[in-house]
């Protein structure tokens, strides 16, 4: 079913800087009653995640940015975009958050499977799991 899913899954090109292009506008339109919350997450958080997030915030929608799966060249730009997006309204939290609130309870299909790959990640140097040390 996730292979088929994909398959289905459209791919648009993206010359704009925010992802809500027309023709992923249009796409979300047909998709409306069903899809309300969005997961953000990308480079240049300054640039493209933020302009992507005050799109869908304008058009009612929930976003959720991924913290920790978000950069920026400079760290202020990140902060800064990050704070920004908040006070509009984002939801900004963690990518081992937002896993688990997708999943919503430990019987979900998948719950092992996730779990297993977060607590791998935790064991990998990155700038996000450094500072908590």
């Amino acid at each position: 079913a996730d292979e088929e899913h994909l398959k289905n899954t459209p791919i648009f090109e993206k010359k704009l800087f925010s992802m809500m292009t027309p023709e992923v506008s249009t796409e979300i339109e047909k998709k409306h009653s069903v899809v309300k919350s969005f997961v953000l997450f990308g480079v240049e958080t300054h640039v493209c995640v933020q302009q992507t997030a005050l799109d869908l915030l304008e058009l009612g929608h929930q976003v959720h940015i991924v913290e920790d799966g978000t950069s920026s060249m400079q760290p202020l730009d990140r902060n800064v975009a990050l704070r920004r997006m908040a006070s509009a309204g984002a939801f900004v939290s963690t990518a081992q958050s937002i896993c688990f609130m997708l999943l919503g309870s430990a019987d979900h299909p998948n719950f092992k499977a996730v779990s297993k790959l977060i607590k791998e990640h935790a064991t990998l140097p990155n700038e996000f799991n450094d500072t908590l040390l």
